[in-house]
């Protein structure tokens, strides 16, 4: 159903490992696209995912980071440690540089396991779909939306799919709006013909290797609006100060206390979610651990948000 897609830096590998059981309970399926070459990370985050019976899909041939020219090294950790677990996934990403041979090698490489194609720029559906015949049809596709129209969808057509759209816009922090739509997907991905929906969380699909100095610091809460159809919508808490790069448990704690005090209205429609216990707690203490550590609980909480919306 949901697939959050997470490029495997230290904090979105640390989320998806301490989330594992409620990923699984959920039958959230996340996608790893890993860009640090040390995988030790990945590893403890596809153990837990393991123990806990979930699933999860691992990219073997990564765009961005220390693996977009050679991904070999991924295959062999799934080769070596999770052969026989098929709740791990080898995931291909297609990209526009690759011709319909690239992509069927890349899953020749990998036919002792399930498989699911990213779509991400690649063109020629039509080609890849008569290519791969029915074995098209045991394979999940996940689109992302801004490079895969309906008529590229249609290729594959039979197949299990999935939409993902990037909800977060990206901009600098201090020219964040208050609260913006994040998306509807969650609620209407059966009206696309889709079996399941994705988005890159509270990150949105833009890659860098380290950000700059944070003029502003913002912390990033989506919430479920049941008054306008459960449409998802993202509060952004921005700092007041933003006039110079410095203090930024300072400039933390400002934004903090805008979450809070959005919190405490009586008809706040923001879950209280374990991740918002967290925030909670840090605002109690004071306490500044990082701008990491606070997308990795906005990570989460928007994990909980959808884990909630669909047990209800």
């Amino acid at each position: 159903m949901y697939h959050p897609y997470f490029r495997g830096k230290q904090n979105e590998l640390i989320t998806i490992r301490e989330n594992a059981t409620l990923l699984a309970i959920s039958g959230f399926v996340p996608i790893i696209e890993p860009v640090k070459e040390t995988i030790s990370g990945l590893k403890r985050a596809l153990d837990a995912v393991v123990e806990a019976k979930g699933q999860a899909v691992v990219i073997v041939n990564p765009f961005h980071g220390d693996f977009s020219e050679d991904g070999q090294t991924l295959s062999e950790l799934l080769a070596e440690h999770f052969s026989l677990e098929d709740g791990i996934s080898a995931g291909i990403l297609l990209k526009n540089d690759m011709s319909v041979d690239d992509v069927l090698k890349c899953c020749e490489d990998h036919a002792d396991r399930s498989l699911t194609l990213i779509h991400a720029g690649f063109s020629d559906a039509k080609g890849l779909a008569y290519a791969l015949g029915n074995k098209s049809n045991s394979m999940v596709h996940c689109f992302f939306e801004v490079d895969s129209g309906k008529l590229y969808q249609k290729h594959f057509k039979d197949a299990k799919r999935v939409l993902i759209r990037d909800g977060f816009q990206r901009r600098k922090n201090r020219e964040h709006p208050e609260v913006e739509l994040f998306s509807d997907l969650h609620a209407t991905f059966p009206e696309e013909n889709m079996d399941g929906f994705g988005d890159f969380l509270i990150v949105g699909d833009d890659y860098s290797e380290s950000g700059g100095p944070a003029y502003a610091v913002a912390i990033h809460l989506t919430f479920i609006d049941n008054d306008k159809d459960g449409a998802m919508y993202i509060y952004h808490f921005v700092s007041i100060r933003q006039d110079t790069p410095k203090d930024p448990a300072g400039k933390f704690l400002e934004a903090l206390n805008k979450l809070v005090e959005k919190l405490d209205e009586p008809n706040s429609k923001v879950l209280e979610t374990k991740a918002v216990q967290e925030f909670r707690e840090l605002h109690n203490r004071k306490h500044y651990p990082g701008l990491g550590y606070l997308k990795k609980l906005s990570m989460q909480h928007h994990i909980e948000t959808l884990a909630d919306h669909f047990a209800e």
